[in-house]
């Protein structure tokens, strides 16, 4: 915040539950309401609010934790797109969309079911949208990116998961004690250098990891 009004730079900040799906809708319009589209060249969302919850085998969890996980690594991202395109369209700026994605959109994990599954839902729907916006007049450039292994609280939670619930924790764990995770502060330079790119590709599924 300080250092946003050093440099001249207003921000607003909204609280909403992303698992109720329900008021996704009015969500977008309060924000594009607080936005001066006068004056503004670039619009942009960035879905990166995410659970790791339920960590555990399928038979053990909970259908409101895997409902919960739903709502908000995959339909609350789709509501959000959908509503931002929508509601920006006839906007003459730079519109684009940033879905944070993960390693495990690709690769199983025991414990990680609804986690891996959503997150792999979250890039195929990246692709499908990139297909609708690239023959538009003014098309949205969607991409998905995955981070890597990043230093944050969902990071400490997976160290402390029961190791019958997620058999791979002492891999994390190991990285850790090894200073082997990304700052946050990093990875955020990285991914935004990627996602302000003129090079990035609609549709496109990254990873920062990979990504000159």
């Amino acid at each position: 915040m300080d250092q946003a009004r050093e440099k001249g730079i207003f921000l607003e900040y909204l609280t909403y539950d992303l698992e109720d799906t329900a008021g996704i809708n009015g969500l977008v319009k309060r924000v594009k309401g607080a936005v001066d589209t006068a004056t503004a060249t670039r619009m942009a969302l960035i879905n990166n609010a995410g659970t790791v919850a339920p960590v555990q085998p399928v038979g053990r969890s909970s259908s409101a934790a895997v409902r919960a996980a739903l709502h908000i690594n995959l339909a609350a991202p789709m509501l959000l797109t959908s509503a931002f395109i929508e509601y920006t369209a006839d906007l003459p700026v730079d519109r684009r969309i940033l879905n944070i994605s993960s390693g495990a959109a690709r690769n199983p994990y025991v414990g990680w079911g609804a986690y891996c599954t959503t997150k792999a839902g979250l890039d195929m729907f990246t692709r499908c949208v990139g297909l609708e916006q690239k023959n538009m007049a003014n098309p949205v450039k969607i991409i998905a990116v995955a981070p890597g292994i990043v230093d944050t609280a969902m990071q400490e939670s997976i160290r402390n998961t029961a190791e019958e619930d997620f058999p791979n924790r002492n891999r994390f764990i190991a990285l850790h004690e090894k200073g082997l995770l990304t700052s946050p502060d990093a990875a955020a330079e990285n991914i935004l250098r990627l996602f302000l790119s003129e090079e990035i590709e609609t549709g496109g599924i990254y990873d920062i990891r990979h990504v000159p």
